[in-house]
């Protein structure tokens, strides 16, 4: 009986991506370990603090020059696989708005370049980097749309490679660049290497029946794009204040503690990153083109359940190891400048705990275009994040911001149940 129900397991869609996807995984955390510990030892905490600032301003830009159109392109490219001229459609029109977006996202960056150093880096001699940032941006946009169109099509060993690939060439751009350049390199590099990673994408993508100038040159649909509009002011809800409160809490830090305790802090949120990639990762890949699919509440609340079955136990058991072997993963991870990272982890961890559990359930909600909805728990949890951390920052230091993490997802947590509750409890 045991026996039987492990088979089931198994043989599940879901069992079969994360497993596909175990290895993509594996590599990206191995890689990230040496990046991660590489560019901690030559910029210190200071510059981790500076990086996560850069990395929060990086992101709402380039989310901005895709139009945060990826998971609409994923969607509807999974939920039309039947038909490739509907799909079309939605690929040049996902173009069209990709490179108008990109092209003016640069024109921003490069323009308003020296106003941006001030505000994120604090000094001006790092202008140059986010001119950089402006000019190669267009490069990770359409590296985002080949991406989504890949998982839409749910060519998941391709994407898994893509990864790999992507994974490796990160590693050696970022630590070589940190390594001869120092703080500017590793600046340099967190905002280029996802444009070099595009070289890759294409070098996998090529050999796919989809990849072709006819499926993606063409006019403009007013349609699709009002599909994808739905998807777009999420992701932008979502690019523009999630990085931001993140930003805020920084500087908060920095302001009422230090710029090294804003650094230990930024360490952590690396290592959180890091382990929760593996499940991150493979509900991008499987859960949201899933969940694109499914139709009825019954076949809803069935995969739900499934994935809490497969994520959760695992999810227990890291939390647990994560918080016993801590000292020793500060140690292999970062040097001894990060040692009072150790105090933070327990609330990170149960933080990280919630987060994933209130995800599994919120993926309903960008899956099922339930924008309304999106856009009122991103602002209401993303300024509680922000007033719980300043809170107790001021009695806490640092570690005040992890407890105002844990409180915030636990509160998430128990809001998507209640959202969710005629789905997750109901008997039929």
């Amino acid at each position: 009986m045991v026996i039987a129900k492990i088979k089931t397991v198994l043989n599940k869609d879901i069992t079969k991506v994360f497993s596909q996807n175990a290895m993509a995984t594996l590599v990206r955390i191995l890689t990230g370990f040496v990046s991660v510990k590489t560019v901690a030892i030559i910029i210190g905490p200071a510059g981790v603090a500076l990086l996560g600032q850069l990395n929060n301003f990086s992101t709402i830009f380039l989310t901005l020059s895709t139009g945060g159109i990826n998971t609409g392109v994923t969607k509807y490219v999974a939920e039309n696989a039947g038909s490739q001229k509907k799909i079309n459609v939605f690929l040049r029109t996902a173009l069209w708005i990709t490179l108008v977006l990109s092209l003016l996202c640069a024109l921003i960056l490069v323009g308003g370049s020296a106003y941006f150093t001030r505000i994120i880096l604090k000094d001006i001699k790092y202008q140059s980097v986010i001119i950089v940032f402006g000019i190669t941006i267009f490069l990770y946009a359409l590296n985002a749309i080949l991406l989504s169109v890949l998982n839409g099509y749910k060519q998941y060993k391709k994407y898994v490679w893509v990864n790999i690939s992507g994974s490796l060439v990160s590693l050696l751009f970022s630590t070589s660049l940190a390594y001869y350049y120092n703080i500017y390199g590793a600046l340099l590099a967190a905002v280029t290497y996802q444009s070099v990673v595009f070289v890759v994408t294409v070098f996998f993508a090529i050999r796919c029946n989809w990849f072709s100038r006819k499926n993606f040159l063409g006019r403009f649909s007013k349609t699709a794009g009002k599909k994808l509009a739905s998807y777009s002011l999420m992701a932008i809800i979502s690019a523009a204040i999630v990085p931001v409160s993140q930003l805020i809490i920084r500087g908060y830090m920095v302001n009422h503690t230090s710029l090294e305790e804003a650094g230990i802090w930024e360490g952590m949120n690396r290592i959180s990153s890091m382990y929760l990639m593996v499940i991150t990762s493979s509900l991008a890949i499987y859960y949201l083109p899933r969940m694109a699919e499914i139709k009825t509440d019954w076949e809803m609340r069935r995969e739900i359940f499934s994935a809490y079955k497969l994520i959760v136990p695992p999810l227990l058991i890291a939390t647990v190891c994560i918080y016993l072997f801590r000292h020793f993963i500060i140690h292999a991870l970062f040097n001894k400048a990060f040692t009072a990272m150790e105090h933070l982890f327990a609330f990170q961890l149960l933080g990280d705990f919630f987060k994933i559990c209130s995800w599994l359930l919120g993926y309903q909600i960008v899956a099922k275009s339930m924008t309304k909805l999106f856009i009122i728990t991103e602002v209401l949890f993303s300024l509680s994040l922000v007033g719980l951390s300043a809170l107790f920052i001021n009695i806490y230091s640092n570690m005040g911001a992890t407890i105002g993490y844990a409180l915030n997802y636990l509160m998430h947590f128990i809001v998507m149940l209640i959202v969710f509750r005629k789905l997750i409890f109901s008997k039929s």
